[in-house]
């Protein structure tokens, strides 16, 4: 298994309502850097993976890879369709949704 494959793995598992950050991927794989992470994601979408990458947000909550959706707002749509709360490209209660791999998977 690569490191791509490593990382749709995780993100596959982010339970619905809840977000994690590049970081929090990176540090639970133990190998690469939450850009790794962010440039994994990128990836995905280019190889037609589908996997929940609108629930990976930076370290502050802030959607930084909304560009890389379709559309301007549909990274915050998806998330609010989780019922996210949403405003100025930010999570609401991002601590209240953060969700760590290193503490839900083995």
């Amino acid at each position: 298994m690569n490191y791509y494959d490593r990382v749709f793995e995780v993100v596959e598992q982010i339970p619905f309502g809840k977000v994690t950050t590049y970081g929090a991927i990176a540090d639970f794989l133990a190998l690469g850097s939450a850009r790794m992470v962010g440039w994994a994601l990128n990836q995905s979408h280019l190889m037609g993976i589908d996997i929940p990458a609108h629930r990976v947000v930076n370290r502050k909550g802030e959607l930084t890879g909304r560009n890389h959706f379709p559309g301007d707002q549909t990274m915050a749509k998806r998330l609010r369709s989780e019922g996210i709360e949403v405003t100025d490209d930010t999570v609401v209660n991002f601590e209240g949704h953060l969700w760590i791999p290193a503490e839900h998977l083995l």
